[in-house]
């Protein structure tokens, strides 16, 4: 079943979870913002984006700006800031099976699922 990471708040995640949705493939969304990832569950789902953790960082952000940018992190640190601030994570994601993309291409999504 494909997984999206969704933020209703954000066009590029509507148009993703819409194009999901077309595709009348099963699917569940995760509002992320609701329903924090774990740190663990972070852990995992970088290692499906095959990321660094800041690469899934919003780091535009004006908490991350504010909080931690130009501060040495570890990638522990980072995942932590995440959990604390979901708000930070990149959207959406989509996930299928042990493999994730960032969905703000819908072509991307499209050979994906």
């Amino acid at each position: 079943m494909i997984q999206i990471y969704h933020n209703p708040r954000c066009g590029k995640s509507r148009n993703c979870l819409a194009f999901i949705k077309e595709s009348e493939k099963k699917f569940e969304v995760i509002n992320y913002l609701d329903n924090v990832p774990t740190f663990e569950e972070l852990k995992t789902l970088i290692q499906k984006l095959n990321f660094e953790p800041l690469a899934l960082v919003r780091q535009k952000e004006k908490i991350w700006i504010e909080n931690f940018k130009n501060k040495t992190m570890t990638n522990d640190e980072i995942i932590q800031a995440m959990v604390t601030y979901p708000i930070l994570i990149e959207r959406p994601i989509v996930i299928k099976g042990d493999k994730a993309i960032i969905g703000r291409v819908l072509d991307n999504v499209n050979d994906f699922i």
